[in-house]
């Protein structure tokens, strides 16, 4: 279903088809724009989900941008969810993680991702969720887990191999 009815100024029409044949465009910018132009030609939001592939949220969002006049505004507006960690969140999750629970006065021995969670929301004050918290220590080569012991070398010729041991004067 095509109308003759516009939506967008000429100026604005004209804008983002200059914008659009930019080849250093980002896709997410290309798609706002293409979504805009469609609409401008009548087409329905289905028909745009459908020809882009794209959610009917974000034919829905951006078809509002362009009746509201705001076109020309397409790159102003970020893209994606905001970011919530910070650099500094992340150098204070790796200090954390390289230091003793002790510390910062905890009584338990070593971190997990919820204290590590807690602690950081307290003194930062950005909420994450544990899973998320463990998905920044992947992503950064870190791990709340204890590393394994490193097994003895076998002893060419040798039956025996003792390893694991715990040394008794210590308390768990």
């Amino acid at each position: 279903m095509e109308t003759s009815q516009r939506i967008l100024t000429p100026f604005q029409h004209r804008y983002l088809q200059g914008k659009l044949q930019e080849s250093d465009l980002n896709p997410q910018l290309r798609q706002r724009i293409e979504i805009m132009l469609l609409a401008d030609a009548g087409k329905t939001q289905g028909e745009i989900c459908r020809q882009l592939g794209c959610s009917t949220a974000t034919a829905g969002r951006w078809m509002l941008y362009a009746k509201a006049q705001m076109a020309h505004q397409y790159i102003d507006i970020p893209t994606g969810r905001p970011r919530t960690i910070t650099e500094q969140y992340l150098q204070r999750l790796q200090e954390l993680v390289q230091s003793s629970p002790a510390e910062q006065g905890y009584a338990f021995r070593r971190w997990t991702a919820s204290w590590l969670s807690k602690h950081l929301a307290k003194e930062l004050g950005i909420t994450v969720s544990d899973r998320h918290i463990s998905r920044l220590l992947r992503e950064l080569g870190l791990s709340t887990l204890p590393q394994p012991a490193v097994p003895a070398p076998e002893i060419s010729g040798s039956k025996i191999i003792i390893g694991n041991l715990v040394d008794a004067s210590q308390p768990d």
